[in-house]
């Protein structure tokens, strides 16, 4: 009987996930994982959860002790509180820093989920990884859930190819409605839990005074681009992402009004108005530190430059330095920072970092 571990976080997708496996008559071992100590690192202001009896963690970890014992098989649990900060939470400081947008999640799931954890389930005897993903892996690549709306392949694109091989994610064909219907026939304490939300493993925060625990705040001038203008101030360029409109607290404006550049030399934040100000639009971006998930070097192929956009045509130029430029049609905020990831149809072909933009 093949051994798999599986990544048990206490929500509804992992749970229902180890019971798919346990009915396809795998071995199955649960392991959960503690990535995040709100006392250890200095994580008070902007947590909504200081006064609780229980810390989020642990009555997380209580929900997957209690699926694990409904479905008869074991947890395990390891903690990766310092390794999270090193790897994860320090890029997300620093990328903050240089006036970008990280993404925590992506990161996470290279260094954290599908690197260290691997390497634990190995140590527990692992012929297969399993976690509670939206994605699909055939023949060892990396492709689309079957299910849209749901499909996490954009945070998955950054892991290192080799790992695939040894990947189930038994969620790949199902929906969330379903998934929680699963849940519930079968009695699992997480059917009705609600979806954990903010930055991975940590949680919901107050995310402005969240950053104040570790960030000076820096307030500056918000500068109309087109006229040249003062017209607010910022409370610090790190708070705000290229194409964000909520949260500017400016008035008199007719237009709506959009961040449209951060000039970290002078700490003024740009904004730009109206809808489809040419200031939010971008035709050409390069990409760093490319993460090739097969041998293809498909040209002609679409791409995702934020979670849950459509995908978008694109035209690729491979570079040297596993850098790769991107030519698209006119597509809205482009954002250094964040993941631009390529697809050929449902195959997902790997994804880097945005660097520039044009």
């Amino acid at each position: 009987m093949k051994k798999v571990v599986i990544g048990i976080s206490g929500g509804v997708d992992s749970s229902v996930a180890a019971l798919l496996l346990k009915e396809q008559g795998y071995d199955v071992i649960g392991l959960f994982m503690r990535n995040w100590d709100s006392s250890i690192n200095n994580d008070y202001l902007g947590n909504p959860d200081l006064n609780n009896d229980i810390c989020p963690q642990e009555k997380d970890y209580n929900d997957a002790l209690e699926v694990c014992k409904k479905l008869d098989i074991p947890l395990h649990r390891i903690d990766f509180v310092k390794e999270y900060w090193d790897y994860v939470f320090t890029y997300f400081l620093d990328e903050l820093k240089k006036g970008r947008t990280p993404n925590p999640d992506v990161m996470c799931n290279k260094y954290i989920k599908f690197d260290l954890f691997v390497k634990e389930a190995k140590k527990l005897g692992a012929d297969y990884i399993a976690t509670g993903h939206y994605a699909k892996v055939i023949d060892g690549q990396l492709y689309k859930a079957s299910d849209k709306n749901k499909d996490q392949s954009y945070f998955l694109a950054y892991v290192n190819k080799d790992v695939f091989k040894d990947v189930i994610f038994p969620l790949q064909d199902l929906t969330k409605p379903e998934i929680r219907k699963i849940a519930s026939d079968n009695g699992l304490i997480t059917a009705k839990k609600k979806d954990s939300t903010g930055i991975c493993f940590i949680g919901e925060r107050n995310f402005t005074k969240f950053l104040e625990n570790y960030l000076p705040n820096i307030p500056g001038k918000i500068v109309n681009i087109e006229t040249n203008k003062v017209v607010g101030e910022h409370i610090g360029l790190m708070y705000y992402t290229l194409g964000q409109r909520r949260g500017l607290n400016l008035g008199g404006f007719k237009d709506k009004s959009y961040v449209a550049k951060k000039d970290l030399e002078n700490n003024i934040l740009y904004i730009a108005t109206g809808d489809e100000n040419k200031y939010l639009y971008s035709k050409e971006a390069i990409i760093e530190d490319f993460n090739f998930l097969t041998d293809k070097r498909i040209t002609d192929c679409t791409c995702k430059f934020r979670y849950r956009q459509p995908d978008i045509k694109c035209h690729v130029e491979y570079l040297e330095n596993n850098k790769i430029k991107v030519t698209y049609d006119n597509a809205k905020a482009v954002t250094p920072g964040q993941f631009c990831v390529l697809y050929d149809g449902d195959l997902c072909l790997g994804g880097g970092i945005i660097e520039k933009v044009f």
